[in-house]
């Protein structure tokens, strides 16, 4: 079974359907105003139209319930991500209150910050171990910085997981190989410049992390 791939903070339908024709699994856009890959609920909504068979996230950063009303009023979701600080409680509530799966994002830098997930695994659908991002950083991902692969080795969680932070077309099969991660996520390893989409370099990622 080949890794699945996740492109996240799409924009707009070219890229859309660049990542949909190179097979990605997933595709993420980004409720979160201060991202440079922030996109309105209308807007998510018409480049989603067609996106039929594949997996649809939306990103948030420590939402209020009438932010996660306002995106799931107009955009059709299976998926949501949480990218903030948000608590085991939280997620819980969120799960049961909106009905749809959720995946948690673990901030990571050593060993030590895997057991952080171990909070998460009776309340979330899915884990994504992501870098942590730089001192002073307003975002919490998208960051191009990645983390030590090789404490992922031998990793047993009981939920299914994906591996993000710094990923390119150049490094994920190296990561995928060393982490033994069977689902990937990027962002800005797919840009020509922050919020903006190479389709090429989607379509190299994706080649990449499927070993095709």
């Amino acid at each position: 079974m080949s890794t699945e791939v996740k492109i996240c903070g799409l924009t707009d339908a070219d890229t859309v359907d660049a990542a949909l024709e190179a097979g990605a699994d997933y595709l993420g856009l980004v409720f979160f105003a201060k991202s440079p890959r922030a996109i309105e609920p209308d807007a998510a909504a018409e480049i989603l139209q067609f996106a039929d068979d594949v997996i649809k996230v939306g990103l948030f950063v420590d939402p209020d319930d009438a932010l996660l009303d306002r995106v799931l009023s107009t955009v059709r979701l299976d998926l949501l991500q949480f990218h903030g600080d948000e608590s085991p409680e939280r997620i819980e509530q969120v799960r049961l209150d909106f009905g749809l799966p959720v995946m948690k994002v673990i901030p990571v830098s050593g060993a030590a910050d895997l057991e952080r997930a171990e909070l998460f695994v009776p309340v979330a659908d899915r884990l994504l171990f992501d870098a942590k991002p730089p001192k002073g950083s307003d975002l919490p991902g998208g960051n191009a910085v990645s983390f030590d692969w090789t404490i992922l080795q031998g990793f047993k969680c009981r939920l299914p997981w994906m591996l993000a932070g710094g990923l390119t077309p150049a490094n994920v099969a190296q990561a995928i190989r060393i982490s033994g991660a069977k689902a990937v996520d990027v962002s800005s390893g797919v840009e020509s410049a922050p919020g903006i989409k190479d389709p090429d370099l989607i379509r190299a990622f994706i080649r990449a992390a499927k070993g095709s």
